[in-house]
């Protein structure tokens, strides 16, 4: 008898390994990513599977008909986030620059649209200070999304401000990720909620109503709207790990963008869709997409997002069309570089044809699987040309990329699968050489406090050369 009830077991769970293993493949992903699964469910069944569970599938159900409603009542809303194709007529042809905003027109991101202004933030508590600031200023209404939002110093200063705004009469809303945020307690907001401040998890993770399986599909964005007309976004979160007031030498090195004009209605379109998508409601109000009577002759640009809810990846799409168009230049600035194969083959093709390819990575990041994943890309990448940097011993955070020095893009995507197909994002691309070179200048300046990896200068020992192997193993899972 228990030998046949062992049998039965045997083959109920070779029957469930095997429907598990149709459901990848009918995913579609890539190749690896399949294969890796596959690998890890039949070496690993039992740990496997609840990996699987946690961080497996990518189809997130966003409710698309309610989101979709949401979309289109937003769209009516304002005549401001129109496509308008006059905005691609400054662009030659033959330029770079109107095929990436082409694309990205395409992708369904909205024409290029002229910023009044565009103020790098590259502290943390410079960046700070102009959020206070643009907060204090707000009389309609503000609007936050964050990844990470913790209780500490930074945070509580924040988490006041708003108070005060909305006992002013300032209408808050405050959207967090339920996992960015585990730290930050509904304790914690309850006094912004009884100021009459608004807050919302976006995706909340509990064992009761069957979500462990969206662990994966966070919103990593980082936006601040005031009034329609300010916004903020970039890759610093609220922390003092990015306040050199708090963490001293130790503080984050990161890059922010403080954004006044049009591209501000597209932040507060992408805010208000995540708004709906975990409230149920949002203001769909043309007060929330003010015109501004200044004159919007700045730098043009495409606030980008993407996201698991679709199988776009615009911002994906975007760096491997801007490094395979560079001509001369490349500077990439991110805090996880795990490249995917055709990102990995944009940067070496472009070394080879002899455009300046520079990637800034950190020497430690703030997890060792990802720095070790990433250290398995150097060699191929240094033997094709690249010039790879590791900065540190300060973490590097920023997520920046310049091409030839007129297209510049800052936002809360990492060089990674993880961001690139799994977590909600956005990017603000510019098309603006005085912008461009600034940020360039910047990326300059990082490099001094960076070393230089030569290939074959590195001595790993047989240990470091199998972790990072195994590591790059998991790369399209991490």
């Amino acid at each position: 008898m228990t030998e046949h009830l062992t049998a039965l077991l045997s083959l109920a769970w070779l029957l469930w390994i095997a429907l598990v293993a149709v459901g990848l493949i009918l995913e579609r992903r890539s190749p690896a990513a399949t294969l890796a699964w596959l690998l890890a469910l039949l070496f690993m069944p039992y740990f496997g599977f609840l990996v699987y569970l946690l961080f497996g599938p990518r189809r997130l159900r966003r409710r698309r008909l309610r989101y979709g409603r949401a979309r289109d009542r937003l769209i009516q809303s304002t005549h401001r986030l129109r496509q308008d194709r006059a905005a691609l007529t400054g662009f030659s042809d033959a330029r770079l620059e109107r095929q990436l905003a082409l694309l990205l027109e395409r992708l369904g991101q909205g024409a290029p649209m002229p910023a009044i202004r565009v103020t790098p933030l590259e502290t943390g508590d410079a960046c700070f200070q102009a959020i206070e600031a643009a907060i204090e200023a707000a009389t309609h209404h503000v609007h936050l999304e964050y990844y990470m939002w913790r209780p500490d110093r930074v945070g509580t200063r924040l988490r006041d401000l708003l108070i005060e705004k909305a006992r002013a009469g300032v209408e808050v809303r405050l959207l967090l990720d339920a996992i960015g945020s585990d730290r930050t307690s509904n304790r914690f907001l309850r006094p912004l909620r009884d100021a009459g401040g608004m807050t919302a998890w976006f995706n909340p993770i509990g064992l009761h109503r069957l979500r462990l399986r969206y662990v994966n599909f966070r919103t990593h964005r980082k936006i601040v709207v005031c009034d329609g007309r300010t916004g903020f976004t970039g890759g610093i979160n609220v922390s003092d790990t990015h306040s050199a007031s708090w963490g001293g030498v130790d503080a984050w090195r990161d890059t922010h963008l403080r954004i006044e004009g049009e591209p501000v209605h597209r932040l507060q379109f992408i805010f208000l869709e995540d708004w709906y998508f975990a409230t149920d409601h949002a203001p769909f109000a043309p007060e929330f997409f003010p015109d501004d009577p200044q004159a919007a002759d700045g730098a043009w640009s495409q606030v980008v997002e993407s996201g698991p809810d679709n199988n776009r990846h615009a911002i994906a799409k975007f760096y491997f069309a801007a490094i395979a168009g560079a001509r001369r230049r490349i500077a990439l600035a991110t805090p996880y570089f795990v490249p995917n194969e055709a990102l990995t083959a944009a940067l070496a093709t472009a070394a080879l044809r002899g455009v300046e390819v520079r990637v800034l990575a950190p020497k430690r990041s703030d997890s060792r699987l990802v720095t070790a994943a990433a250290r398995s890309y150097y060699d191929e990448l240094a033997g094709a040309g690249v010039h790879i940097y590791e900065y540190g011993p300060a973490m590097l955070h920023a997520k920046l990329l310049v091409v030839d020095e007129c297209i510049a893009a800052v936002g809360s995507a990492n060089f990674d699968n993880r961001s690139l197909t799994l977590n909600f994002e956005v990017m603000a691309v510019f098309y603006d050489t005085g912008l461009a070179t600034r940020l360039a200048d910047s990326f300059a300046t990082d490099l001094r406090f960076a070393s230089r990896y030569v290939r074959p200068g590195r001595r790993a020992t047989f240990g470091q050369r199998l972790g990072e192997a195994t590591a790059r193993l998991l790369s399209p899972l991490l």
